[in-house]
């Protein structure tokens, strides 16, 4: 160490994640069984580097939660320790297409599974896979200049973000 400078280590990732409950008013298992997936994936493998540099130089891990409030994607940042960091609130316009399709082509999905021949699967799961592609690739870009995220970290957020959506 070099005199009052401490050697800060960048831990960038979320360590933990929660989702606000009262968003989600109803899931079935198929939703259940993709919510856990994509936290457990998220929690095992990320990348999560707020831009703004904190005054203390605590650079993660970080604990996220997601919410959705009059309309807006909330997501409140906290230290490992529960210290809240700051919150980042972005207008979901450009996702609501992107999720509406999402939800559609997973009910096309879902039915597949259990009615479909293997190439009818297939090709459903393919472009299920492109929307949510395309979905990752944009959240990405609404998050620039506040967040930057893998693409692999940013197709699990989507993920989430589709589950506090979910209407009964």
């Amino acid at each position: 160490m070099d005199g009052d400078k401490r050697r800060i280590v960048a831990d960038q990732r979320i360590k933990g994640i929660t989702l606000d409950e009262r968003t989600i008013m109803w899931r079935n298992a198929d939703v259940e069984q993709e919510r856990r997936i994509a936290i457990y994936d998220l929690i095992e493998d990320n990348s999560f580097a707020p831009a703004r540099d904190y005054p203390d130089g605590y650079a993660g891990p970080y604990l996220l939660n997601l919410a959705v409030e009059e309309g807006r994607l909330v997501l409140a940042l906290s230290r490992e320790d529960g210290t809240a960091l700051e919150t980042f609130i972005l207008s979901l316009g450009t996702l609501r297409r992107p999720i509406r399709d999402y939800f559609a082509i997973c009910d096309s999905y879902y039915d597949a599974i259990r009615t479909a021949t293997p190439d009818r699967i297939e090709t459903v799961d393919m472009a299920r896979r492109g929307i949510h592609n395309q979905a990752a690739e944009l959240l990405m870009t609404r998050l620039e200049g506040k967040i930057a995220v893998d693409f692999d970290t940013a197709r699990r957020l989507f993920t989430l973000i589709c589950v506090l959506h979910i209407r009964g």
